[in-house]
């Protein structure tokens, strides 16, 4: 582990900024590499014991679903509590979802629900940032993490692993995530459009043959100079800059990260199985992504709402912002036709054992029903007490619902865990060890967590 304060980050980097470092800046790649550059490339080497093969893809209900409206239906409970839908068997005996996920409702012997777990955040980023990071923030909402978010941690522990592939890739950032300290290095690589638009692309990601031959070049003729540069140099600083620098033109001259992003290159009909919306065509990118060796996907999962549904692109969806009923119409059937599609092509592909799919948001929402606007439709508020988490594959035991809340679903009764539990399930799957530290600007050190246990009921 790094035995030396990291150097404090400018700021996020974004997809702009990365390319500079992948494709962007050949000016300057043509002048010599600027040292501040390659040294956000720089990291120390992770320990030994990482898992090569897991991988994450995290369906990020921004603003917050509803754990009554999905996952954990309380039919039982008074009207203004239980909502509008009811539940719906499953192949799993005694565990019950939502009525507008029937195609989910056929194969739960291949996910689980958390039920139980809770935090202490109730603000959109700072709930945000306590439940990826394990930290409270000291802020009430943080533009940026205050602590390292899950991403930025794998992808620091990870870097060793691949040189030509981001690690951590996402298609927004999101509002309280970041890499805190551990630097630009670590945000992830941002992606812009639409998956399911026929215009989607990923520009400069590559450079053409010519342009390669003379970077290579390029490096041939720097690394003559550098043998000299080592002999004065006797602090390893140098030999450090040299192999990040290696490691900037093999981001720059592969074609590995382009072809990922390629969605043309998969059948019609499988892309008509995840269906041809934003959430089908993000999930089957996600999976390009993650055979192709990137650990991290976070994909927003962000929806136009109608006219009729709402205003918010988001699920935080208080009576101001939607009717949740409605919303949730038009959501769920999307939800239910890509999240299966992404559970049967992983098993198919044999990547259900390595690639762990996870659906949550920040926090659940409020078990009363809210009418507050001055329309009376019906809305619930944020909500850090209880939550439900989807998890499908990763190796993990699949096919249970683990955890319970109380009738009107207030508050876990059973099996209650802190949602730092959930990231050490997560971070031992990776083979990371969370009492490794690291440095904050300050010089202070930082656990990756200070508390949460592996869930053994998945493991």
């Amino acid at each position: 582990m790094n035995s030396k304060p990291m150097q404090p980050c400018p700021g996020p980097v974004g997809r702009r900024e990365f390319l500079k470092i992948g494709g962007l800046g050949l000016g300057a790649l043509s002048g010599g590499f600027d040292p501040n550059l390659t040294r956000l490339l720089a990291g120390e080497q992770s320990p030994a014991g990482l898992n090569k093969d897991f991988s994450v893809i995290l369906l990020w209900a921004n603003g917050g679903p509803s754990h009554i409206d999905t996952f954990d239906m309380k039919p039982l409970a008074p009207s203004e509590y239980r909502g509008e839908f009811s539940p719906i068997k499953t192949n799993v005996p005694g565990m019950e979802i939502c009525q507008l996920l029937p195609n989910l409702a056929q194969m739960a012997d291949k996910f689980s629900i958390v039920r139980s777990l809770h935090h202490n955040r109730n603000e959109h980023s700072g709930g945000t940032c306590r439940f990826l990071s394990g930290y409270t923030p000291t802020a009430a909402n943080p533009g940026d993490a205050e602590y390292p978010e899950m991403g930025s941690v794998v992808a620091s522990q990870l870097e060793h692993q691949v040189r030509d592939i981001p690690l951590f890739i996402a298609n927004t950032k999101f509002y309280g995530g970041g890499p805190a300290y551990l630097g630009p290095a670590y945000s992830p690589f941002m992606f812009s459009g639409d998956p399911n638009s026929s215009k989607f692309s990923v520009d400069n990601l590559s450079v053409n043959d010519s342009a390669a031959a003379a970077l290579k070049k390029r490096n041939q003729l720097l690394s003559q100079f550098d043998t000299f540069r080592r002999e004065l140099d006797k602090s390893g600083s140098m030999s450090a800059l040299d192999k990040f620098n290696n490691r900037a033109l093999a981001m720059l001259t592969s074609d590995r990260t382009s072809k990922a992003f390629d969605l043309s290159a998969e059948p019609e009909a499988l892309r008509d199985e995840y269906g041809r919306t934003t959430w089908g065509q993000g999930l089957l990118l996600a999976r390009r992504l993650v055979e192709s060796g990137v650990r991290l996907v976070q994909l927003q999962a962000s929806f136009r709402l109608s006219k009729k549904a709402g205003r918010t692109s988001n699920w935080d969806d208080h009576s101001v912002n939607a009717d949740i009923f409605q919303a949730y119409r038009e959501r769920m059937p999307v939800f239910d036709q890509a999240v299966p599609a992404l559970i049967n092509d992983l098993q198919r592909r044999g990547l259900d054992q390595n690639v762990l799919f996870i659906f949550c948001g920040e926090f659940g929402r409020t078990p009363l029903v809210r009418n507050q606007d001055k329309s009376k439709r019906p809305g619930r508020d944020h909500w850090c007490r209880a939550m439900s988490i989807f998890l499908a594959g990763g190796g993990l035991k699949m096919g249970q619902a683990i955890g319970a809340t109380n009738a009107k679903g207030e508050h876990p009764v059973d099996r209650v865990m802190n949602s730092n539990d959930l990231l050490a399930t997560i971070y031992q799957k990776f083979g990371i060890d969370t009492h490794q530290a690291y440095y904050d600007n300050t010089g202070r050190p930082i656990p990756i967590l200070t508390d949460g246990k592996p869930i053994p009921e998945l493991l």
